[in-house]
Order: structure tokens, then C-alpha cells, then sequence
């Protein structure tokens, strides 16, 4: 399909274009923005939702009472529907939203409505931070899953050796369970390429496709213009970036196991 003038108007017959698909979007500055945005979104979610998902981890790993529990709370929003949350998101931070009564009403810090989902960044920080609330249980249970692997007489070899904490989970937990955060960093990379419901949800793309991601700007092309060619290339474009990121991802872990 990418290699073919296919749209609206050409459902019966296809003209073999070559990659002229390809050209109009390496071309095309939205394509520009709309891959920053989703760059952007992956080096942000991806650590945010890591380290925090980790943190908890360690923490549920030293617990002994409730920690079924505990588990569940923090397992709860990634079971909750994108859609739910994204609509819960967008009523908290929209511009006659809960968070604004709150600021302007009950702490008076502002005197005005701050408008959070009227521009390019402050929509992206927003859909950021959905982001990273419904992965952090996600990357508790995986990253818990493999602290419980860890052999304890590391552990005690470490004490011994006078380290603190701190050099335990630096020269003992990280390097036992590198495998657990490469497979994590992959996967949480490619879901962040991958982002589309909260943006289509929170702020459809707007302030004039400033927002939009690149699943979300592939699907304006190919139903509301009608431009499959485009959003063919356009996503196997996606593919090969996701596919190097991936291998330098593995490359760069291989070298610090050597």
C-alpha cells in the first residue's frame, strides 16, 4: 500500500507511485512535529515510569505485612481503561476543570483559569503524566518479579564487605536484573512510540495538530483524508525507527555486561 496512490479516490484501481509515499512524509512538517511529540513522550514516560515502578518495587520487596494488598493499589490503573483515565485526566486539567477550581477557589493561587490543554506542551505534559501513572504498576510487578530472583547471599557477601545501600542495589541489584530492564526499556519504548488513545482523548491533536503523535496522525491521514498511502509509509517508517532503537537499546546493554 505504501508504494501505491492509494486513497478516496482511488479504491479500484492503485497507480504504483514508488516512494513518493515515502518522500511526502520525510516532507511533510507535521511529520516533523508530530515525531518529536512522540520522542519526546518516550524519553519522558519510559525513565518516569522505570525509576518509579522500581522504587516501588524495592519498597514492596522490603515489606511483609499487606503486601498483596499493596500490590493491587498499585496494580489498579493499568488495569483501568485508557479511556476512563484519559477522560478523568481531561476534566482535571481542562480549562474549567477540577484542577483550576481548585487552584483559583480553594487556594487562591490563581485568579484566573489556566488554560493546561490549550498548548502544544502543557497537552503533552498532561497525556505524559497519564503516561507514567498507568505504567507504574506494570513495572512494579516486573521489576518485583525479578528482585525476588536475586540470590540473598549476595546480599550478605556485600554486608560483609562493609557496603552500604547504596553500593548493594548499584554492584548487586542493578547488575543481577539487567535483563529484566532491558526487556522493560524494549517494550516500554515501543508502547511509547505507540501512544494514541490518551492523546486522541485529552486533546485530539489540537492546537492545530500540535499534539498529535504519530498513531494519531496517521490515523487523520488515512480516515479523515483518506490518505493510506501516507499512513502506510508513515508507519513503516515507525517500524524501521522502533526496530534500530531497539538494537542499539540491546547493543549498548551488551557493553556494559561486557
Amino acid at each position: 500500500m505504501s508504494f501505491f496512490e492509494w486513497d478516496f479516490g482511488s479504491m479500484l484501481s492503485h497507480r504504483f507511485i514508488g516512494l513518493e509515499n515515502y518522500k511526502e512524509v520525510l516532507g511533510d512538517e507535521y511529520f516533523r512535529t508530530v515525531f518529536i511529540n512522540s520522542l519526546v513522550y518516550t524519553l519522558v514516560t519510559v525513565p518516569g515510569q522505570m525509576l518509579a515502578g522500581f522504587l516501588v518495587a524495592l519498597l514492596l520487596n522490603q515489606i511483609t505485612r499487606f503486601k498483596v494488598g499493596y500490590r493491587v493499589l498499585y496494580y489498579l490503573p493499568v488495569i483501568t481503561s485508557w479511556v476512563v483515565a484519559s477522560l478523568i485526566f481531561k476534566y482535571v486539567f481542562n480549562t474549567e476543570g477540577l484542577l483550576n477550581y481548585f487552584l483559583m477557589n480553594i487556594v487562591h493561587i490563581t485568579s484566573a483559569n489556566v488554560r493546561w490543554l490549550d498548548t502544544r506542551w502543557g497537552g503533552m505534559t498532561v497525556a505524559m503524566l497519564l503516561g507514567i501513572w498507568k505504567g507504574i504498576g506494570w513495572n512494579m510487578v516486573v521489576f518485583l518479579a525479578a528482585l525476588q530472583t536475586v540470590p540473598t547471599d549476595l546480599y550478605e557477601a556485600a554486608a560483609i564487605d562493609g557496603a552500604t545501600a547504596w553500593d548493594k542495589m548499584w554492584n548487586v541489584t542493578i547488575p543481577s536484573i539487567r535483563g529484566t530492564i532491558l526487556f522493560a526499556l524494549v517494550m516500554l519504548t515501543i508502547g511509547g512510540f505507540n501512544v494514541f488513545t490518551s492523546i486522541k482523548m485529552i486533546t485530539g491533536g489540537e492546537p492545530g495538530h500540535q499534539t498529535d503523535v504519530i498513531l494519531t496522525w496517521m490515523y487523520h491521514k488515512a480516515f479523515s483524508t483518506g490518505k493510506f498511502g501516507y499512513a502506510a509509509a508513515l508507519s513503516f517508517i515507525t517500524t524501521v525507527v522502533l526496530a534500530i532503537l531497539a538494537v542499539i537499546q540491546f547493543k549498548l546493554m551488551q557493553q556494559k555486561d561486557q
